[in-house]
């Protein structure tokens, strides 16, 4: 059971509460959306115990993962999981939504705290430094989002400001190692889509927190729409290896921008607006679509074959 197929549950989680928010801007129908968060709740609780029993069977590999510096920022979609189904029990339950979203948030302060404490070791190497390392200070971000909805605005606020102050150093390095090298491994291009996703949700957390579009929020936009644009024409570049579990880098990010889109627009623009974010809607959800449907692919191939079994057509593992 790969860390990177809980991937699905922040595909699923921004889907479901992308269409959320369509029906009350867009006028769409809102039983998608929330058979969409049922569906990534199941999800995530699928997840969640097949991990948990891999851990009982196999606690050394699960602690060979939490000390790889590749792989251990994955672990932060637990506290995402818990953060998207505290978002979608706030309309229906806010109590329990609470309690969920305050346990999800000291998990994801305890792990940010010990990512930090390995990097603050200097023993890291250049070339481990990938885009998955932002998900865990996305998730900050993402905690301010849904925390607002909740009445915590100031561990909102504070949770904002872990995830913006390492997001912005960590985005320079990895800008750095894209623009000189060593260059990213095919399988791993696609988790470049992850650069849209902070700026995004950040505009959104700020758009929850103030109650109005400030400027913050609007300078945040302005770069999550130049990162879409420059991620749009690298399309064909990061999917030329072919499928893998990476691909669900593209699904959150889209789907956040989506939203983005659809809490400014139509209010701003009028008739155009609405057009452009839902385009933005269908283009997300079509995004996530493939990215599902390829993975059941994958997962029935995985079935089929043995372990060790060679097959061409196989597709190429996660990052």
């Amino acid at each position: 059971m790969p860390l990177p197929l809980l991937g699905s549950v922040l595909g699923l989680g921004g889907l479901g509460l992308m269409w959320r928010v369509a029906a009350t801007t867009l006028g769409m129908p809102g039983w998608i959306g929330e058979t969409i968060l049922v569906l990534m709740t199941l999800d995530f609780a699928l997840l969640t115990a097949l991990h948990a029993l891999r851990a009982l069977r196999h606690p050394a590999t699960l602690r060979a993962e939490f000390c790889s510096p590749s792989l251990a920022p994955f672990f932060s979609i637990f506290s995402i999981g818990g953060l998207l189904v505290a978002a979608m029990l706030t309309p229906h339950w806010p109590a329990a939504a609470g309690l969920l979203w305050e346990v999800s948030v000291l998990l994801l302060f305890g792990l940010a705290a010990v990512l930090l404490s390995r990097w603050l070791r200097g023993e890291a190497d250049p070339a481990l430094l990938a885009p998955p390392l932002i998900i865990p200070f996305v998730a900050s971000l993402l905690a301010a989002l849904t925390g607002g909805p909740l009445d915590h605005a100031d561990i909102s606020w504070a949770m904002l400001g872990i995830g913006l102050l390492f997001w912005l150093p960590l985005q320079t390095l990895l800008l750095h190692r894209l623009l000189v090298g060593p260059t990213l491994p095919p399988p791993l291009r696609p988790t470049v889509m992850i650069l849209l996703a902070p700026p995004s949700v950040l505009a959104l957390a700020l758009l929850s927190l103030e109650g109005h579009v400030g400027p913050a929020a609007l300078a945040c936009t302005g770069l999550a729409t130049l990162v879409a644009a420059a991620l749009a024409l690298k399309l064909a570049h990061m999917v030329a290896a072919g499928f893998s579990l990476a691909w669900w880098s593209f699904t959150f990010p889209a789907c956040a921008y989506a939203v983005l889109l659809m809490q400014l627009l139509p209010a701003r623009m009028g008739g155009v607006g609405v057009v452009i974010a839902a385009m933005g809607l269908a283009v997300a959800t079509v995004i996530v679509l493939i990215v599902a449907w390829r993975t059941l692919l994958w997962a029935a191939r995985q079935g089929v074959l043995p372990p060790d079994t060679p097959h061409q057509g196989r597709p190429a593992p996660g990052p």
